[in-house]
C-alpha cells in the first residue's frame, strides 16, 4: 500500500519519471510540491539519483515512486536477454505463427517482427519424457541468459511446468526462469507463451537496472515502488520478477494524472496528450478512469498483462526531420534524444528536429532557458533546417513550418486512433496536454479535430512525475476457470481469487489494500472472444447475465438474452490509496507582473510572452502568445484565448 499523507504514515514522497530526453521529478511533503526537470542519462538510475538529491537535499526520504522506459527501450531496440523457450513438442513455432493475421491487411511488405527467441533456442518437450535429456540440451545451449517455460494447459494444471522448472533450475541455478502460469494464468496458448517469452527476454535487463537503481538511491530514499503498465505501483522486487508488467511504465503515470485532472474539471471524456522529447503518448479516458485492458501489443509483441490503453508514436520534440527518396518531408521516428539533442541545444547535434522548428517558428525563444538550463541557439537551428531545405528547395522558415505540419498530422492520426477508430467522438472531449512539448502543439491538434478545448494542467512539464504521486499501489491477478451459467462454483471461485490477490498484495507491499475490483470475461458459448463486465460481491448468475447482455449490446450492437452464457476468466485487482489527490495539489502564484515582454514571430508579427507561475485565476491571454514555465511552454495561436482556472490549469478555446 502506498502510505498517504493524511494518515501521518508518510511525510515525504518523490516521484521520478524518466523519458528518452528528460527526467522529471516531483516531491511532496504533505503541504509543499517541489518539481524539477533535468536531462536523462544513458544509465537511467544516474538521472533518478540526481533528481532525487536535487529536490530532497541531504535528507533521506522514505519513498520514491519511479516510472521507467528501461523495459520499453530494451524491447524496441532488441537489447533483451538471450532466451530459451521450453514448450510442448510440436508447438515450438507458435510464437512465430501467432494468430496468422497480417499486421497490415493491404501491405504485403509489412511483416511481423522477428520472434524474441531464435528457432534453435526453442525446445519441445513431451509429458513423461526423460528430463535429463532436456537438462543436457538446455545446459549445453551457448550461454542462455533467461529461460521461459510455457506448456499448453498449465493455466489449469501447473504441475508439469513446476517439474520442468525445478529440473532446469538444478542444472542452471543462476539463470532466471519465467513460468507461464505465474506470468499469465490464462488460456489461449499463443498469448500466454508470447507474454512469458517477453518476460524472460526483459527480466535480466530490468533486474540489472533495478539493482543499480537501488544502489544509486542508497542513502537518498528508504524504499522504491515502480509504476506498472496498469497504472498502479508495485515493489521493486515484483517489478524485477515480472518485467513484462512495466513495459508501459513510462506513459502510465501521465494517464493517471490526466484522469484526475479531467474529473476535477467535470469532463466525462478526456483525451490525454503527452508529448515529450522522443515520443508522444495519447489515451482516451472515460468517466474519470483510464481504460485498463488485459492485453496490449508493444513493438508487435503480444503482452497479456493489464495495461492502460495508451497509443504511442515516435514523434517528440527531438524527432528528426528528413526527406525521403521521393522528395517528401518526413518527421521521426528517429530522435536526437538528450545527447546530443536538437541542433539548437548547441551540443553538437546537426539534424533538424521539431524543437528546432518550434524555435524558428517563434513558439520557443532563446530569452529563457529550457529545463536543465539549456539555452536555445537560433543560429544552430537555422543551419540545421537549411541542410534539409537545400534538398527540398525550401527556405529554413518554410522547412520549420513543414516539420510542424507533418508532426501535427502524425499526432492527429494517433488521436483518431484512440477516439474515432474506437467509436468515440473527439468533439466531446478536451485535449489534456502535458509533457515538455505538449503545450506547443495541443491547440492546433484540437482545432484540427474540432475538439471543444485544450486543458494544460499545472506542472505540465513534469506531469508524469506528478502522476506517480497520484497513482495507487496495485496488484492484478487473472485466472481462467470456464464456468457454464448456473454453475454452483461461481461464488467460491470469486472468493478464492479475491483472497489470493489480497494475499499477494499484502506480501508485496507489507500493507492492506483499500479497494478490491473483480471483473469477469464472459461470452456466449461458441464465441471466440469475451466481453468484460464488473463483478460485485454476492452477484448471482442472473445479475451477471443482465450485465453481460447490456455490455455485449453496447460493444457489438446486439445481444441474445435468450441464450445462456459462460464465464471464462476472472480478474481481480487489489488497490491502495495514492499518496495525494488532485485537490491536494497546492495552488501557488508568484508575485509580480506575469507579462514578460514579446518576441518577433517569423512573419514579423509580435508574440507576447507570459510567465505562468505569476498568472492568477481568471487571467486571460489572447494569442498569438506563449506561456512559459520552468519545465515547458504553451503556444496560444492566432484567434485563441487562454483562461487561468482556479486550480492553475490553462483552458484554451477559440
Amino acid at each position: 500500500m502506498v502510505p498517504t499523507a493524511d494518515t501521518g504514515r508518510l511525510d515525504v514522497t518523490i516521484g521520478v519519471d524518466v523519458g528518452g530526453t528528460f527526467t522529471d521529478i516531483a516531491r511532496w511533503d504533505g503541504t509543499r510540491l517541489t518539481t524539477a526537470k533535468l536531462p536523462s542519462t544513458p544509465d537511467q538510475s544516474v538521472a533518478v539519483a540526481r533528481g532525487a538529491r536535487l529536490v530532497g537535499g541531504s535528507a533521506v526520504d522514505p519513498l520514491l515512486l519511479h516510472g521507467t522506459t528501461v523495459a520499453t527501450n530494451a524491447l524496441l531496440e532488441r537489447r533483451g536477454a538471450r532466451t530459451i523457450l521450453v514448450t510442448n513438442r510440436g508447438f515450438e513455432d507458435l510464437i512465430e505463427i501467432a494468430r496468422q493475421d497480417r499486421p497490415s491487411l493491404y501491405d504485403p511488405m509489412d511483416d511481423r517482427p522477428r520472434p524474441l527467441v531464435e528457432r534453435a533456442d526453442r525446445y519441445g518437450w513431451e509429458p513423461g519424457a526423460d528430463l535429463s535429456a532436456l537438462q543436457r540440451s538446455v545446459r549445453l545451449s551457448s550461454g542462455p541468459e533467461s529461460i521461459a517455460i510455457a506448456l499448453l494447459n498449465s493455466f489449469a494444471d501447473p504441475s508439469q511446468e513446476n517439474e520442468l522448472a525445478a529440473a532446469i533450475e538444478a542444472s542452471l541455478p543462476s539463470v532466471p526462469i519465467s513460468i507461464s502460469h505465474r506470468v499469465s494464468g490464462e488460456f489461449r496458448e499463443y498469448e500466454r507463451i508470447s507474454t512469458t517469452v517477453l518476460n524472460a527476454y526483459l527480466r535480466p535487463v530490468v533486474s540489472t537496472y533495478l539493482s543499480a537503481l537501488a544502489g544509486s538511491l542508497a542513502g537518498i530514499v528508504d524504499r522504491v515502488l515502480v509504476m506498472r503498465s496498469s497504472g498502479g505501483l508495485s515493489s521493486i522486487e515484483s517489478a524485477a520478477d515480472l518485467a513484462a508488467s512495466i513495459v508501459l511504465s513510462g506513459p502510465a503515470a501521465g494517464v493517471v494524472a490526466a484522469a484526475s485532472c479531467g474529473s476535477a474539471h467535470g469532463w466525462a471524456r478526456v483525451i490525454s496528450f503527452d508529448m515529450g522529447g522522443t515520443s508522444t503518448d495519447v489515451c482516451r479516458i472515460e468517466g474519470g478512469r483510464p481504460e485498463v485492458g488485459p492485453e496490449r501489443s508493444i513493438g508487435g509483441i503480444t503482452c497479456r498483462l493489464p495495461s492502460v490503453a495508451v497509443h504511442t508514436i515516435g514523434a517528440g520534440g527531438g524527432s528528426i526531420g528528413w526527406s525521403d527518396p521521393g522528395g517528401a518531408l518526413r518527421v521521426g521516428p528517429h530522435s536526437a534524444g538528450a545527447d546530443p539533442g536538437p541542433a539548437c541545444y548547441g551540443r553538437g547535434g546537426s539534424s533538424p528536429t521539431v524543437t528546432d522548428a518550434n524555435l524558428v517558428a517563434g513558439r520557443l525563444g532563446s530569452e529563457a532557458g529550457l529545463a536543465g538550463g539549456i539555452i536555445l541557439e537560433r543560429s544552430a537551428a537555422l543551419a540545421a533546417l537549411e541542410t534539409i531545405g537545400s534538398d527540398l528547395g525550401l527556405a529554413p522558415k518554410s522547412v520549420a513550418s513543414g516539420i510542424l505540419e507533418v508532426v501535427d498530422a502524425l499526432m492527429e492520426q494517433a488521436i483518431r486512433k484512440v477516439s474515432i477508430e474506437q467509436g468515440a467522438d473527439p468533439r466531446q472531449a478536451p485535449l489534456l496536454a502535458f509533457g515538455g512539448a505538449g503545450g506547443l502543439h495541443a491547440s492546433g491538434l484540437a482545432r484540427r479535430l474540432d475538439m471543444p478545448a485544450v486543458l494544460v494542467p499545472p506542472h505540465a512539464g513534469v506531469f508524469s512525475a506528478l502522476g506517480l504521486l497520484l497513482s495507487p499501489a496495485r496488484h492484478d491477478l487473472a485466472r481462467t476457470i470456464v464456468l457454464p451459467q448456473g454453475s454452483p462454483q461461481l461464488s467460491d471461485r470469486i472468493e478464492e481469487l479475491r483472497s489470493e490477490v489480497v494475499g499477494v498484495f499484502r506480501t508485496g507491499t507489507g500493507s492492506a489494500h483499500d479497494t478490491l475490483e473483480v471483473r469477469a470475461d464472459i461470452r456466449y458459448p461458441g464465441q471466440s472472444h469475451e466481453t468484460q463486465v464488473p463483478v460485485e460481491g454476492g452477484d448471482s448468475w442472473e445479475t451477471l447475465a443482465e450485465r453481460f447482455h447490456a455490455a455485449h449490446r453496447a460493444y457489438n450492437g446486439f445481444s441474445r438474452p435468450d441464450q445462456p452464457i459462460e464465464l471464462v476468466t476472472l480478474r481481480a485487482a487489489a488497490i491502495s490509496r495514492p499518496v495525494m489527490g488532485w485537490s491536494s495539489i497546492p495552488v501557488d502564484f508568484e508575485d509580480g507582473d506575469a507579462r514578460r515582454g514579446e518576441r518577433t514571430g517569423p512573419d514579423g508579427g509580435s508574440i507576447e510572452r507570459w510567465w505562468r507561475p505569476a498568472l492568477r485565476p481568471a487571467g486571460e491571454i489572447i494569442g498569438p502568445a506563449v506561456v512559459e514555465e520552468p519545465e515547458s511552454t504553451t503556444w496560444i495561436g492566432e484567434g485563441e484565448r487562454a483562461v487561468v482556472l482556479e486550480d492553475g490549469s490553462l483552458e484554451i478555446t477559440w
